[in-house]
């Protein structure tokens, strides 16, 4: 028997129920882990409100850390009793006890601890992939400015620290004062407070009216039209995330007007299709953190039977870094 929480439809944090749940054995290519800590994520949110739709009842969550219990046949790169990490599809990491495939779950080095690791695979290998992979057509050089929107939230803090690694001038934006202060303290070379400041105007004054070349963008629809204006010509308009709600539909011929700017949808997912794609980038992960470079900020923590009031800060906007679940 597990405890997890569950929806039995979708709607708002009093949706999120604890329950007993019984686990079974890993079948072919699965695991079974015991969780020592478990992420929290904006799309957690989303599969809560059906934003992203899934069957019911559902256990929700994308990320934990723990100790593997159980191997399933087939699976060779984990052994009962390896500590272990995960972001990983299909939902349902808020429990303490799981099956669930074993090609996105990693063996977690000694040197960083479960909470760390829970806190750091969805957020950390979404930054992997954004400065690594998800490039302008013109590739990104050291000098270069990047526009990054919500840079002191989980994934924010985690790209700000590893674009001032890689040589990047990271335009961090964010709500309040204090969040921009933050996204300084970790890397970012400017920060500016959408609420108090035009950011289109500003980061054109920052790139002397040139522009950025890459705009990475979870919050959706509120930055998206501000965000295209902050393009320069061959620009890349990075979308990964839908915070303020789904982008509204537009005009491909606006593209070619600000400048013939790619636009592109990323989602996590696609790049952890496969176990050595998820290996590759958990190993870059791994090592930007144990090198110091990366400090993984967990600046909440919430009991699992707390997590109604979990989702109603990340909701409201009042958590910084990342969020954990402990058990």
């Amino acid at each position: 028997m597990s405890l997890a929480v569950q929806i039995r439809q979708h709607g708002g944090p009093e949706e999120l129920h604890l329950v007993d749940v019984t686990v079974g054995e890993p079948g072919p290519g699965e695991i079974r882990i015991r969780h020592h800590a478990i992420g929290l994520n904006f799309i957690d949110v989303y599969h809560r409100t059906g934003l992203y739709q899934l069957g019911m009842p559902a256990t929700i969550g994308m990320e934990a850390a723990g100790v593997v219990e159980a191997v399933g046949e087939g699976v060779t790169h984990l052994k009962v009793g390896d500590r272990a990490a995960y972001a990983s599809q299909p939902p349902g990491s808020y429990c303490e006890l799981r099956v669930l495939p074993a090609k996105c779950v990693c063996k977690l080095p000694d040197a960083i601890s479960f909470e760390t690791g829970a806190a750091m695979m969805l957020k950390g290998l979404t930054a992997q992939y954004l400065l690594k992979k998800t490039l302008p057509v013109q590739g990104l050089q050291a000098g270069d400015h990047v526009l990054f929107h919500a840079a002191a939230g989980g994934v924010g803090l985690i790209a700000s620290q590893w674009a001032k690694a890689l040589g990047l001038q990271l335009i961090g934006t964010a709500g309040t004062d204090a969040k921009c202060q933050l996204a300084l303290a970790n890397g970012a070379a400017h920060a500016i407070n959408y609420n108090t400041e035009d950011f289109a105007a500003r980061v054109k004054e920052i790139t002397g009216g040139q522009g950025v070349k890459v705009v990475y963008d979870s919050v959706g629809k509120d930055t998206w039209d501000k965000s295209l204006e902050c393009l320069r010509p061959f620009g890349l308009m990075a979308s990964f995330g839908n915070a303020s709600g789904p982008v509204p539909p537009f005009a491909p011929g606006s593209l070619g007007a600000k400048g013939s700017l790619y636009v592109t949808r990323q989602t996590l997912f696609t790049h952890i299709a496969t176990r050595e794609s998820t290996q590759a980038m958990a190993d870059d992960l791994f090592a930007v953190v144990a090198s110091g470079q990366v400090k993984i900020h967990i600046d909440q923590r919430y009991p699992l039977a707390e997590v109604q009031q979990a989702h109603r800060d990340l909701e409201g906007r009042k958590t910084t870094g990342c969020t954990i679940l402990t058990l």
